[in-house]
């Protein structure tokens, strides 16, 4: 079948809550995928920042084959070899003491929603069912309910209610609103360290050490998302630590399994994350060995290959790369290592007709939020590949 073929059937089977460009992809390795017409493509999405290792890197597979022909599932009702594994290797990574183990980063950040509820009752002790939230405008924290209950973005509200309670917007990077915000039942400030969905979108410099300075004056638990802005995406293994701010909860996923298979988990200290006991949360899926094994070898290639490191020299380079473009519908250009987005002026037509000439040149990106294209390829990618990138980014921008 080709192209056309794939996308009717598609079309006629499958809901229609996306949008994607119409290409039909088959085959992937490192930073480059290919379609069913055999068309070859870089990716500079990496499946919105799942996908920081490269496509199917040979040691992921082989490690994801190896435990999937041993153990795959036990459920949390039996333990098994590679969750402690896991779990030690993580939390010895980060610097926290425990995690909790899901599967979708949705699911990470209700549980994180949970537990500072539950944190907020039991040690802060707040009102039984009084916990107040605080949460931004232009978040995305994901899908769910509750977690669109406290969204900015109309169109993921628009026929999904009634909405659940308990929390309040305020704009982002305004640290003057978030003090004025904080009531006597407050438990948490939950916040993305830079807004992905939003259009890399980041905060002022120091706005993170503020919020974390006010969160201990008002004794506040401060919750980044980092399911997008860690393990690498910008330079650094979590995007907090650019301000040398260590939150005491944080929600990680996507390139947490290096794009093979859904693993999140929520990291906190024991003070945090003790509150849960035996039945209060939990998951069938969350923390299997398969997970776990895929999980631990994500990590592993992070660290051997300098992944991290590798994302803030090579951001910085493709940065200066685009500031070089001239063209008439860049406004401006923001981001952090190899998380980059491409503001266009308002008279430019929007980034959705700029992805869909990309893709004709074998650039895969994605526009987000009307006007910004977003950048984010697999942190394997070379100098070289870069170079191969901007040529194709300059070519589409310039034309008027």
């Amino acid at each position: 079948m080709d192209t056309r073929e794939y996308i009717a059937i598609e079309d006629r089977y499958n809901a229609h809550n996306y949008k994607p460009l119409d290409v039909v992809l088959t085959r992937g390795e490192g930073v480059w995928v290919e379609d069913v017409d055999g068309k070859r493509y870089m990716d500079f999405l990496a499946a919105y920042s799942a996908v920081n290792q490269g496509h199917c890197h040979p040691r992921l597979v082989k490690v994801m084959v190896e435990q999937a022909a041993r153990l795959a599932l036990t459920s949390r009702a039996f333990r098994n070899d590679q969750l402690p594994l896991l779990a030690r290797e993580l939390c010895e990574l980060s610097g926290y003491e425990m995690m909790l183990p899901m599967n979708s980063g949705a699911e990470a950040v209700e549980t994180a929603i949970k537990v500072a509820r539950k944190w907020g009752y039991e040690t802060k002790r707040v009102r039984d069912e009084q916990a107040h939230i605080i949460t931004c405008y232009g978040n995305f924290h994901g899908r769910t309910i509750t977690i669109v209950s406290f969204s900015s973005e109309e169109g993921y509200r628009e026929g999904f209610g009634p909405f659940t309670p308990g929390f309040e917007l305020i704009p982002y990077g305004d640290i003057g609103a978030l003090k004025a915000a904080i009531r006597p039942t407050t438990v948490a400030f939950l916040v993305e360290p830079i807004q992905g969905e939003s259009g890399v979108v980041v905060p002022p410099e120091g706005y993170l050490r503020a919020a974390r300075e006010i969160c201990d004056q008002h004794n506040l638990l401060l919750i980044t998302d980092e399911i997008q802005s860690g393990l690498g995406r910008t330079g650094k293994f979590l995007a907090a630590e650019h301000e040398g701010v260590r939150a005491d909860m944080v929600t990680i996923g996507k390139a947490l399994s290096g794009g093979m298979y859904p693993v999140s988990a929520v990291l906190a200290d024991r003070d945090v994350l003790g509150v849960l006991q035996p039945g209060d949360h939990g998951s069938t899926y969350g923390g299997n060995p398969l997970a776990c094994a895929v999980a631990r070898e994500a990590l592993k290639i992070l660290v051997d290959e300098d992944l991290i490191q590798r994302s803030a020299e090579l951001g910085e380079y493709l940065c200066d790369a685009l500031h070089q473009i001239q063209s008439p519908h860049i406004q401006k250009i923001r981001g952090k290592g190899l998380w980059i987005g491409i503001v266009l002026k308002p008279e430019a037509g929007g980034a959705r007709r700029f992805s869909e000439a990309l893709m004709e040149y074998g650039l895969l990106c994605k526009d987000t939020h009307g006007n910004v294209i977003r950048l984010a390829p697999p942190l394997v990618i070379t100098r070289d590949e870069i170079d191969w990138a901007v040529e194709r980014l300059e070519k589409v921008l310039s034309v008027s």
